[in-house]
């Protein structure tokens, strides 16, 4: 007795992971009607196809006792913050699932349904009225899947053990022109096994924007890819495909339907590669957090400075102007500042997941890496909202699309304030376990 005791202890030391409870579940979103896409302000027109279905998918973690904890992946350019908001308050009826063990992950795809309440500004105009009927059928129908995929994924759960590795891939090229060009080629790899040894689910993410493809037809672009190629590999299982701090990365080149499907080849070429070696075990009690904060928007423009933006030539920024003059006619305030939902979910000290919200730049996962154990972190991007372009302090500065041009397509009033980094990374470090914080050097 005494000896299957200390083989019992010395279990998580020999590389076995803990038994939890695992659900996976998918389910197609794409629409069987017409509806205009989001990603191109050029567009002018609904879809005139489908190249490739698009898929809501939930992995759920935990039992009712523990609290389970779900992660659902939508192809979609954005999933926004009320309609999680909305999911939510349906599962709390339902459900054991909290906002805390709740994380939505937009794909971010170039070819999907545009949703009401992401990117009202694409177009530079107001939404034709004929257009609008479909676009908020489609932003109804989401919801409803949404839910759907979370309780059938709660009612798929059964033992399983998690793994983890980081491999790499490299078609992610910094797309800004300056000297100093980060990436972060990473490629986290969870994987659920069932206790036969079967692969139940992969869930993995990567810093780069699904912009190979601009089509006038649906297509989850690599992100779709690289699920399909997954799921051919390991029959059965279901592949989640998430979004890093990819803001300012491109795939690279990008625009043919070869290449996209190579970029989904490669990403799944090296999760099965990573998947068939040596894996860390994920155990530990699954501990997760959030933290709602506020990010400050700069100086608003002055009245006469929204004024002379009406006569802009640039469209958009016309149309922004506008919208926002019409809002001080009618008495309205701006807003100044943009609520903001830092989560972190930690796996004992195996591993620490963070999920941020928005557009956001790539030196937030690397500056993470950097101020926690690299080793047992794993950032995305887009996640539970994407309200606009989130940028460091660096790229703030420096200014151009990300840093303050792209504003004015998500209709927030100006670029942020420059303690946008700090005020994340204190979020951060507040919901992170501190024995992940990587030791000073």
């Amino acid at each position: 007795m005494k000896r299957i005791l200390a083989i019992l202890l010395l279990l998580p030391t020999l590389g076995f992971a803990d038994t939890r409870q695992v659900g996976a579940a998918s389910v197609d979103i794409t629409p069987d009607y017409p509806v205009r896409l989001s990603g191109y302000g050029s567009r002018r027109a609904p879809n005139t196809g489908i190249s490739q279905h698009i898929f809501a998918k939930a992995l759920a973690i935990g039992s009712d006792a523990e609290g389970p904890a779900v992660i659902v992946t939508v192809d979609n350019c954005g999933v926004p913050a009320a309609m999680r908001d909305e999911i939510l308050k349906r599962l709390a009826t339902k459900t054991k699932v909290t906002g805390d063990r709740f994380a939505l992950c937009s794909s971010h795809t170039h070819c999907a349904p545009m949703l009401i309440g992401i990117l009202p500004n694409l177009f530079g105009m107001d939404i034709p009225a004929e257009h609008l009927p479909a676009i908020e059928r489609y932003t109804r129908e989401l919801a409803d899947h949404i839910e759907k995929v979370v309780l059938a994924a709660l009612a798929d759960r059964k033992a399983a053990t998690l793994a983890w590795s980081v491999g790499q891939v490299g078609f992610a090229a910094n797309r800004r022109n300056f000297p100093l060009k980060p990436v972060d080629h990473d490629l986290p790899v969870l994987r659920a096994t069932n206790a036969d040894g079967k692969v139940r689910a992969i869930f993995t993410s990567y810093a780069c924007h699904c912009t190979t493809l601009a089509l006038e037809e649906i297509h989850g672009d690599w992100a779709g890819c690289a699920q399909e190629a997954l799921q051919r590999e390991f029959p059965g299982a279901i592949a989640l495909t998430a979004l890093g701090c990819g803001a300012d990365q491109n795939p690279t080149p990008r625009r043919t339907m070869e290449l996209v499907k190579k970029y989904g080849e490669d990403l799944g070429a090296e999760a099965k590669r990573l998947m068939q070696a040596e894996m860390k075990p994920v155990n530990g009690p699954l501990a997760c957090k959030t933290k709602q904060i506020e990010l400050a928007f700069d100086q608003l423009p002055t009245r006469e400075q929204w004024q002379a933006l009406a006569e802009s030539k640039t469209p958009a920024v016309a149309y922004h102007a506008k919208k926002n003059l019409a809002r001080l006619e009618r008495g309205e305030k701006l807003q100044t500042h943009l609520p903001y939902l830092v989560q972190t979910w930690s796996f004992g000290k195996d591993l620490a997941m963070v999920f941020l919200p928005g557009e956001i730049t790539v030196d937030y996962s690397l500056r993470i890496k950097r101020e926690f154990d690299r080793s047992r972190m794993w950032v995305n991007g887009y996640s539970n909202d994407v309200p606009c372009y989130v940028p460091s302090s660096r790229v703030l500065e420096e200014g151009g699309y990300e840093g303050a041009g792209a504003m004015v397509y998500y209709d927030r009033p100006t670029k942020f304030a420059p303690d946008v980094e700090e005020r994340i990374m204190q979020a951060v470090h507040a919901v992170t376990p501190k024995e992940f914080v990587a030791p000073r050097q």
